[in-house]
């Protein structure tokens, strides 16, 4: 199969899996919104039916006082009068519920004013009727009884609570057609998508099957082609390791090589140096010859007495000296770190066994003059051991504990903390200080060579964090910094607990 059929049959796969994938968010979008609907709308069904039953249990309610005050005024008997009372009391509950499930509709709303206005008369009379029947005056409640009934008070409270219930009744039947028609919708888009969906389950099985054949092809072809893939793969890395041999000795050699112009350069400075000291003197003897020719008594040895020019001829050349020999020394300073680092690179790592909290506190002693002067403390908990290489990890926490103390803030007691924690394999070290810090911007500068970040008001070279990391990097670690200005720092070194020393040096 061609690169362009390749390519085709991969477009057409993902717009396949594209349009699937809308399809599926379609109908999964549909099935959840008419789900949601049918069962919004069986809701509402339901709730015609609780206001039409609270309707109905209102009216009892009201028949249940009405029967009760008759018979007690009939009879006098207690069991009405008891019966009136719980039906009176029932009323208002009643009332009050029918009030809540109504609030939605605004007819309803408007009923059950009317509903309340008439109930709240008819319990009026109630009361009036109990009042005259204790006090011994049946004729009287038999006339308000009467005055009730020419007011038609309950004909209107049945009147109201009819109206009351043929508008739920319209509302239970408008309400159950669109839950039923929800349901219909819901039921017919899931029938939908289960179809849609076996669809696209059998050409994405289709699909697999195809790119099954296609990848034990790619499969077949590619074991034919990398038959002899190890041993390609074992010249380049021993290419790429003579390569990277090549570039350690070609540093060597030119940074040993840079010296011996070096070299020259200082011996010629120092004989310049010498030479214009003689001169100059040469000048000042000549210029204090008198106007009869005889010369002035010399000056005392190694002293220059000029003046005007040829005092400032000779300062700007002191300077321009001092100048050439401050860049000497400093090239002098970074060719010999080159060279370490390339006598560094070339050594062969040995893993033992270390006893890394007795490697530390070793180092913090031969440091602790330095960090008496800073007036630091050194704080070394418990640490994980490992096998790894013994002088790379010197170097590694040497480095990092000298620029702890090198960069404390000036004049506040210093407090530098190793710890360590082991996680996975890995032994991971944390050197934190409260020192000066690092601007978040360069976290990564500080690693590169010969580069240097803050204030440098110390001496270096820009080659430690450098070679910290390289050396890290070769016992297959990680390194990381954690600062920000006039907040301390926090340096965290991974190791592995048990490093492979043979992995790392053919890697080299």
């Amino acid at each position: 199969m061609t690169a362009e059929a390749h390519r085709r049959r991969a477009f057409w796969q993902i717009l396949l899996f594209a349009a699937g994938l809308l399809v599926l968010t379609v109908i999964s979008a549909g099935s959840v919104y008419l789900v949601n609907k049918a069962r919004e709308d069986s809701k509402w069904v339901v709730h015609t039916i609780e206001v039409e039953n609270q309707v109905n249990a209102l009216l009892l309610e009201v028949r249940r006082a009405e029967s009760g005050a008759r018979g007690y005024l009939l009879t006098q008997g207690e069991n009405f009068r008891v019966d009136h009372e719980k039906a009176v009391a029932a009323i208002i509950p009643a009332l009050d519920k029918l009030t809540r499930l109504s609030g939605d509709n605004p007819a309803q709303r408007e009923n059950v004013e009317k509903l309340s206005a008439a109930i709240e008369i008819r319990l009026g009379q109630f009361a009036q009727e109990m009042v005259f029947i204790r006090q011994g005056q049946p004729d009287k409640a038999v006339a308000l009884v009467r005055e009730a009934a020419a007011q038609d008070t309950t004909t209107r409270i049945a009147t109201v609570a009819n109206a009351m219930i043929q508008e739920e009744e319209r509302l239970f039947r408008l309400r159950t057609a669109n839950s039923d028609r929800s349901q219909t919708l819901a039921a017919s888009m899931t029938g939908i998508g289960s179809g849609l969906v076996v669809v696209l389950a059998m050409l994405s099985i289709w699909l697999v099957r195809r790119s099954t054949r296609a990848r034990d092809e790619a499969e077949s072809r590619l074991r034919d082609a990398n038959v002899n893939l190890e041993a390609v793969v074992d010249e380049r890395t021993a290419d790429l390791r003579e390569a990277n041999d090549e570039i350690q000795r070609f540093a060597y050699i030119v940074s040993h090589d840079l010296r011996s112009p070096l070299v020259n350069i200082m011996g010629f400075t120092s004989e310049l140096e010498e030479l214009g000291g003689d001169i100059f003197r040469r000048i000042s003897s000549l210029a204090h010859v008198p106007a009869e020719g005889a010369p002035l008594a010399p000056a005392g040895p190694g002293e220059i007495a000029l003046e005007g020019a040829d005092k400032q001829l000779s300062e700007d050349f002191s300077e321009a000296l001092g100048f050439i020999k401050t860049s000497i020394a400093k090239m002098d300073r970074l060719i010999s770190a080159i060279l370490n680092l390339t006598r560094e690179g070339r050594r062969e790592f040995q893993p033992v066994k270390i006893d890394t909290r007795e490697l530390i506190e070793a180092i913090v002693s031969t440091l602790a003059h330095q960090a008496a002067e800073a007036q630091a403390e050194i704080h070394v908990e418990p640490l994980p051991n490992l096998m790894s290489d013994r002088l790379a990890l010197e170097q590694i926490f040497s480095n990092l504990i000298d620029n702890a103390i090198k960069y404390l803030k000036p004049g506040a007691p210093g407090e530098i903390r190793i710890r360590g924690r082991t996680k996975l394999g890995y032994a991971i070290f944390e050197i934190s200080d409260n020192g000066r810090g690092i601007d978040p911007k360069d976290h990564q500068r500080i690693f590169d060579l010969f580069r240097r970040a803050g204030t440098q008001d110390k001496p270096g070279q820009g080659i430690g964090l450098a070679h910290v990391r390289a050396l890290v990097r070769r016992l297959g670690g990680t390194m990381s910094v954690s600062s920000e200005l006039n907040a301390g720092s926090t340096f965290t070194i991974t190791l592995p607990i048990a490093w492979n020393v043979s992995n790392r040096n053919r890697d080299r």
